[in-house]
C-alpha cells in the first residue's frame, strides 16, 4: 500500500493537490491511503518550504506546484 501525504495548510491548491493524487492512485488501481499534513512543524520535518507538496511513501516528489493526475501517475508507478 502507498502511503501519499499532501503537505500543506489547507489552501485551495493543497486541496486539489489531494484531489489530483487520489484520482492519480484509483486510475492506477493502488491501494493507498491518502494524508494531509496540515502542521508547519511537520511539514518542516519533511524539509519542505513551500506548500503544497506531494510525499510518497515518506519520500518528497514535488513542493510548490500542483500537477496533474497524469504526472502524478507517474511518480507513483
Amino acid at each position: 500500500m502507498k502511503k501519499l501525504q499532501v503537505l500543506g495548510t489547507g489552501c485551495p491548491k493543497c486541496k486539489k493537490l489531494a484531489a489530483n493524487a487520489e484520482a492519480a492512485a484509483k486510475q492506477l488501481g493502488i491501494e493507498f491511503e491518502l494524508e494531509k499534513v496540515t502542521d508547519i512543524a511537520e511539514i518542516m520535518k519533511f524539509g519542505v518550504m513551500m506548500t503544497p507538496a506531494l510525499a510518497v511513501d515518506g519520500q518528497v516528489k514535488v513542493v510548490g506546484k500542483v500537477p496533474d493526475a497524469e504526472a502524478i501517475m507517474d511518480m507513483l508507478k
